[in-house]
Parts: structure tokens; sequence; C-alpha cells
């Protein structure tokens, strides 16, 4: 295993900036997984790292080598893609072989990658199967192991997930994860999919319009999220956002009026604010609360209440929330469609973002951020 340094990296096509000054450090043996919405460019950081795309600009290190000119057969990186891309006539062993046959590797060595890398993944039953014989995760087993036959130094997954039902992608979560801990590899993985993101990786890099916006842990990301893009990404259901208007401010607290009138005071640092400037307030689906336990409440009306067993998430219309608003209560609690309900706001679960989408720092301490 290696690390990855990523030293104001920038990729353009045609003049069209794609990547934008990227600096990132991943530690050997490192879980790092890049989200973000669609077009952010997590894809194209992936493929900059493995060869497949020139980097316009900006220095790449795989352990202490830079490896900008180098190919991708001389950089030690292995790449597992969305599509399995298995060949349908070579059983599992064949097509987990068959980029040692390509590098003429001795084939007393190739068998012994082979079978070790099969019994990692639990594969040594299927090895003389087709691929028309698997299923979809045992096919994208099948892609892993021909990816680690060639023991990279860094193992890199474009959405490997992305073809699979939801079932079936929540088993190779699993299975991702223990394979991380059994080979303690260095991985690179890219996905759309927070869930994901948040259940797999040591360490998030959130990009957006091909910039980074935040680097942290999961638990980093969920309770300090740096800017608004964030908080509204990492989450499911995301953030809700309220108008808010500054009251007063100090080093230790924000007063804010809120819609109806209500006042309540944010534990942040509010050295940036000024008394009458427009914020929003961020609150998760998960954190209100009932009124006998709130510091502020507010009257919403129901627009629609989802009823999933174990809990019900609660969608709301209510003025001074442009978005609208989402509540997860736990168990079957009475929503009817346009009725009115109340809203307990906990200021110490409370999140304050500046008109240009800087967080406040929060100053209420979170459990353990180490896990």
């Amino acid at each position: 295993m290696a690390s990855v340094v990523l030293k104001n990296i920038c990729k353009s096509y045609d003049q069209i900036p794609v990547s934008k000054n990227i600096d990132l450090e991943i530690e050997k043996g490192e879980f790092v997984a890049f989200v973000g919405p669609s077009g952010c460019g997590k894809s194209t950081l992936l493929r900059l790292i493995a060869g497949l795309e020139e980097i316009t600009d900006g220095d790449l290190y795989i352990g202490d080598t830079r490896v900008n000119d180098l190919p991708p057969k001389d950089r030690s990186v292995g790449m597992v893609f969305q599509s399995y891309a298995l060949y349908p006539h070579m059983n599992v062993a064949e097509n987990m072989a068959f980029s040692l046959k390509l590098q003429k590797t001795d084939k007393t060595e190739a068998q012994r990658r082979v079978l070790a890398a099969a019994e990692t993944l639990q594969l040594s039953a299927l090895l003389d199967r087709k691929p028309k014989d698997l299923s979809g995760g045992q096919r994208q087993r099948v892609a892993i192991g021909r990816t680690m036959v060639r023991e990279p130094q860094v193992l890199l997954f474009d959405e490997p997930l992305s073809n699979l039902d939801a079932s079936l992608r929540v088993k190779m979560r699993i299975e991702i994860a223990k394979l991380h801990k059994r080979l303690e590899a260095t991985m690179i993985y890219v996905t759309h999919d927070q869930v994901e993101a948040m259940t797999l990786a040591d360490k998030i890099v959130v990009l957006d319009g091909g910039r980074v916006s935040q680097v942290g842990s999961p638990l980093e990301l969920y309770h300090y999220p740096a800017n608004r893009f964030v908080a509204g990404f990492i989450g499911s259901p995301q953030m809700n956002f309220i108008d808010a208007q500054v009251l007063s401010v100090s080093e230790s607290a924000v007063e804010l009026t809120l819609p109806g009138s209500k006042q309540i005071t944010i534990p942040v640092d509010g050295s940036n604010l000024v008394v009458g400037e427009l914020v929003s307030l961020g609150v998760r689906p998960e954190h209100f609360v009932g009124p006998e336990q709130a510091d502020c409440c507010l009257e919403s009306r129901v627009n629609l209440a989802e009823h999933l067993g174990n809990e019900t998430q609660i969608y709301l219309d209510m003025e001074g929330a442009p978005d609208g608003l989402t509540v997860r209560q736990p168990g079957s609690i009475p929503a009817k469609e346009d009725s009115s309900f109340t809203l307990g706001i906990n200021a110490d679960s409370c999140h304050l973002f500046q008109q240009n989408g800087e967080a406040c720092r929060r100053l209420f301490p979170e459990p353990s951020l180490n896990y």
C-alpha cells in the first residue's frame, strides 16, 4: 500500500476547468470516499489518479514517486469500474488471471494470487463458473478480484455498486468494508451515494463544482459541516434550512428572529455576523424535538406523511422555509395531510450559515468523533 498526495491538481477540457486546485493527502491504508452531485468532478479526479486522464497542472504522488508522466500500468494502482466487464467465455479463475497472463506472470505465481484473492473474496467455490452463472454481487467480487491479483498499492473504485439492487448494495458495502480491514489497503472510492460514503470511509472528500468543499471523517462532516452545501449533502434526509435574522451577536452565541417573530439563541461563534444580517438556520430532520423539550416552537402545515413502520417522515410547508421541511420521528405518529404541526427546535442541535454559505463555528460539544 502507498499514500496518495495531490498538490494543486487542475484538469481542463478545451479551456473549461473541471478539477480546480485540488490539494489532498491520503495516508497509507486509508479508505477515502469522493462524494458530490453529478458533474462535480469526482470520477475525473479518480481517473487522474489512475492515469486514464492527463493532468493539466499540479503534481500527483503515489508513495514517494511523482507519477504525472507515468502510464497507468506503471502507477501500481488497480481500478474497479461500475461495469463488471467480465469475459463471458471465461470462468471466474480465468477472468481473474487474465491481466496476469497479459503481463506474462509465471503460471505458478499467477495461480497463487488467484487462489489467495478468491479466498479473501469468498469465491473459492466458484472458480469454475462462468459469469452468467453468478449473481450480481458475485460478479462484482470477481471484478474486484481481477484487480486484486495485480497486487496494486492503491485500489480505486468508481461507483462499483451502482448496478446492484438496494438489498445487494447493502451486502456489498459490508463485503467491501471487511475487505479493507483484511487487506489494510489504500482505497479510494467514488460514489454519489452519501450513505455509502458515511458507512465505508475513514475520510470523506466532498466535491462541489470541481473544488474540495470539505475533508473530514463522516461524523465530522455530519456534526460540523463547513458550509451549507456540505450540510445539505451529508445526511439523509438532508438538513432543513429556515430563514432567520440576527438580533444580537457575541463570540459564544447568536440571537435570532425566526418566522412568526419567534426568537432563539444558538451557541455558535457570531464574530463574523452583524445585527440585522439575514442567515439560514440549519436543523437536521432527526433533531426536531417535542414542544416540552424545545427552546423554540414553530407552526407549520403537513404536506405529506410517510409511515415507514420504524419511523415516520413528515414533509411540511412553512413560511421562511422555501424548500419545505422534513421531520424524521421514530415510530408512527399521527400526522394528517393539511393539518397543523408544531416544530420543536433545540438550540444545541442547530447549525447557522451566513449568506455566503459559510458555517458559523458550533460551540456545543458533540459525542466523540473517534470511532
